[in-house]
């Protein structure tokens, strides 16, 4: 019977060569490697996604639209009984409801004038506002200016000093126009007054131009529509 014993693991390992060894170490490390590794990975894919909607957003109704109202404005002497949304904006109101045209929408976003009414005497941009926040108030368009035998002073400066050419931005242009002169009758004064503490002695044309500066013409008639303004100023003087 031989005397040898059989070699164990830990006499294969001293019987190893260096090379060997450095050959197992590097197998079992990258072994621990990717056991670590999955470890994170697991747990994200069993843990529930940010994105994935919860059970309370798949089952959520969709919005309600804000009922449409009554609303009655006072347009040009006349009123209306309209029944709108509340989001509806005055130009909007003008134009699709009431069916007066005559105000234009060129931008929609208060920089043109094309859309200019008047709000008891007072220019405004009818598309940067509501038509629910004008019930009770007194609204002129360009129809309302003219009476049913004549155009208005303005209106007829305008077609006297051919201060048009497309005509989109005009009928902006022509109540602002009013408004301009009657603010000037009334004293108000300008960014080019020379002193704000006293009402403008004259209408110079620096102080229409500054006036009427919230209203563009895209076709360049600038020089008419001073000049329309001008005419009409003196005609009511």
């Amino acid at each position: 019977m031989s005397n040898e014993r059989p070699l164990d693991a830990s006499r294969e390992r001293d019987d190893a060569s260096p090379a060997d060894l450095a050959r197992r170490r590097f197998l079992q490390s990258a072994a621990a490697a990717a056991a670590l590794g999955s470890v994170p990975h697991l747990h994200a894919q069993n843990a529930p996604s940010q994105n994935a909607p919860s059970p309370a957003d798949a089952v959520a109704p969709p919005p309600v639209p804000t009922p449409a109202q009554p609303v009655k404005l006072d347009i040009n002497g006349r009123e209306y009984a309209l029944h709108i949304e509340p989001r509806v904006t005055l130009l909007d109101a003008l134009r699709d409801y009431a069916g007066l045209t005559g105000t234009k929408k060129g931008c929609d976003r208060g920089q043109c004038g094309a859309c200019t009414v008047l709000v008891d005497g007072r220019r405004i941009n009818s598309c940067l506002t509501l038509a629910v926040m004008h019930e009770g108030r007194r609204i002129t368009t360009v129809e309302g200016l003219a009476s049913a035998a004549a155009p208005s002073a303005v209106q007829r400066a305008f077609i006297e000093r051919d201060a048009l050419q497309c005509g989109f931005c005009t009928p902006g242009q022509v109540c602002s126009a009013t408004a301009c002169l009657t603010e000037f009758a009334a004293g108000a004064a300008s960014a080019v007054t020379a002193d704000v503490r006293r009402p403008p002695s004259q209408l110079s044309d620096a102080e229409i131009r500054e006036r009427m500066s919230g209203n563009l013409c895209r076709c360049g008639a600038y020089a008419n529509i001073v000049a329309a303004v001008r005419d009409a100023h003196a005609a009511s003087a």
